[in-house]
């Protein structure tokens, strides 16, 4: 009976596990299939709650360019502190770099194939949520390209080699162009939120400034009614001196 316990016990754990992280690119569930490794780029926005952390898995093959940048669009509670802490791990665990404030990005080159996991953590914040857009992947130069200088490298000046070095020099611009799309999509969103915020309390707060000035001139006017009120004076009731 303890054993039974132990074992759905350890289910329960793995499925919770696995609803609180969220991988990108899980694993085939059966040998003969290919291993699903999902895309190499994505971006979107996500809602992390108070105190709370999310984690995402990447995949990698080696000698890849590892991207990682985010930024903190907005707050959603009582709090206002918009720092949040970014961490990646490689696939055997190993911390390689933190990354703490309201935006920010780390890159590097993977050394090895595998999962590489990304974490945002919220623990600044206990009584309020921050909605933060991420845009992360892997971006490879070539096959052949290993981003250390290889020993005896002949250039040829063939056509196709030429046409080949071009192309890659023009997918290189094209990917650091994205790039900075990218960052420029995440600064007008942020930006967006900030005036869409501002609006709103300036709108609400000229409103109650209305309120308190109509009720104020209303109660002047009131007592000042009442102080010129002269009461009706007849034969039985007359002012006293």
């Amino acid at each position: 009976m303890f054993p039974l316990l132990v074992g759905a016990g350890l289910v329960v754990l793995n499925l919770v596990a696995s609803a609180r992280s969220q991988k990108t690119e899980p694993l085939s569930a059966s040998g003969d299939q290919a291993l699903f490794r999902g895309a190499d780029r994505y971006d979107f926005a996500i809602v992390i709650p108070p105190g709370g952390a999310e984690c995402f898995w990447q995949f990698a093959h080696q000698t890849g360019y590892f991207y990682f940048s985010y930024e903190v669009q907005r707050t959603l509670g009582m709090s206002h502190d918009r720092h949040i802490s970014a961490t990646a791990h490689t696939p055997q665990g190993f911390l390689i770099e933190t990354s703490q404030n309201v935006r920010g990005q780390i890159n590097f080159y993977t050394q090895e194939t595998g999962f590489y996991q990304l974490c945002l953590k919220n623990q600044q914040n206990h009584f309020g949520s921050v909605q933060v857009y991420l845009n992360f992947g892997v971006f490879y130069e070539g096959p052949e390209m290993d981003h250390k200088q290889k020993s005896e490298r002949k250039q040829l000046n063939d056509t196709l080699d030429a046409i080949e070095e071009s192309t890659r020099k023009v997918q290189r611009n094209i990917f650091h162009m994205w790039r900075h799309y990218n960052f420029a999509r995440m600064r007008k969103m942020a930006d967006f939120f900030l005036l869409q915020s501002n609006y709103n309390y300036v709108n609400w707060w000229s409103i109650a400034q209305s309120l308190v000035i109509v009720l104020s001139g209303v109660l002047q006017l009131y007592f000042l009614k009442r102080l010129f009120n002269v009461p009706m004076t007849t034969d039985t009731t007359k002012p006293r001196c």
